[in-house]
């Protein structure tokens, strides 16, 4: 996966922290963007000193489909994991 397991330690480990995943159905592009023509992924998790905590990671790929696709693996792996809220 190209996710990094520290990143998900990390989100996995933080205490009362919230994980925030607004999709809209209308972008299927939904957190991502292009940089330089490699596709980046981002979301935020806000937590509980009512900061926030901005992630963003390469996907490592030029192609917008294996974009979606890893995006998507990666939001499925978070909501597997357990976030106290």
């Amino acid at each position: 996966m190209y996710f990094y397991a520290s990143r998900m330690n990390s989100i996995a480990t933080a205490r009362f922290s919230k994980l925030s995943l607004r999709v809209n159905e209308t972008n299927e592009n939904h957190h991502l963007w292009n940089n330089r023509g490699v596709w980046w992924c981002h979301l935020t998790i806000h937590q509980a000193d009512a900061t926030a905590k901005r992630l963003r990671f390469s996907l490592k790929t030029r192609e917008i489909e294996k974009a979606r696709e890893r995006r998507d693996r990666i939001f499925q792996k978070l909501e597997t994991l357990e976030i106290a809220v």
